[in-house]
């Protein structure tokens, strides 16, 4: 009785399939594939590449000297 067995998953899923119909449970899995395709392309810079890409060894430094650094006025008045 603790293990479900197919016939179990069948009833179930007649159950939601009335519930819910299959209308309504195709836009959630649609709408659930649309979200999960839309973070894939989220994670990716706009070159294709993913974003956490190992980067050669010249273009750390180059990419160091590009970037801005934030700077913290209030520990410089305090000193």
């Amino acid at each position: 009785m603790g293990t479900f067995s197919i016939w179990h998953w069948l009833i179930v899923l007649l159950i939601v399939v009335m519930v819910f119909g299959t209308k309504k449970l195709k836009n959630i899995g649609s709408d659930l594939g649309g979200a999960v395709k839309g973070f894939k392309d989220g994670m990716k810079d706009a070159n294709g590449n993913p974003v956490n890409e190992e980067k050669p060894a010249g273009q750390v430094a180059a990419t160091a000297a590009t970037e801005k650094t934030t700077i913290d006025v209030e520990a410089k008045t305090k000193s």
